[in-house]
């Protein structure tokens, strides 16, 4: 009976230290993974239990506990906003364009005169 239990607690001991080496530091709460793996070794039994019950994150992993959910009606997903559409043909898309570009020619050059006149004034 004590080799049984001897061959369990080694078991347990070597499991409790790779899932410690193995996981990310995030994983790992309450205490740094050195002072888990120094526990887990200078007391097998205790330090095991005590990893795999409070010193590591059980993040969706392995054996899940059933959550409560609350019941709400169930409505539609909410519509996905519509890609605005643009119904002008090609040429009235580049007329446009080029009116534009006129008009900031036009701004530029109105900025300019108003400059030359500001330096033929101050000067």
């Amino acid at each position: 009976m004590g080799v049984v239990f001897s061959i369990l607690l080694l078991a347990l001991m070597i499991g409790a230290l790779i899932d410690i080496i193995t996981r990310r530091d995030d994983q790992v709460k309450h205490l740094p993974k050195v002072f888990w793996i120094i526990l887990v070794i200078l007391l097998p039994l205790a330090g095991s239990l005590i990893w795999f019950l409070v010193g590591r994150e059980y993040d969706g992993e392995g054996i899940r506990l059933p959550q409560r959910r609350e019941r709400r009606p169930s409505s539609p997903p909410p519509p996905e906003p519509s890609q605005p559409v643009d119904t002008r043909s090609t040429e009235q898309q580049i007329a446009d364009l080029d009116r534009e570009i006129e008009e900031w020619r036009l701004r530029a050059e109105i900025e300019k005169r108003k400059k030359q006149q500001g330096e033929e004034g101050a000067g």
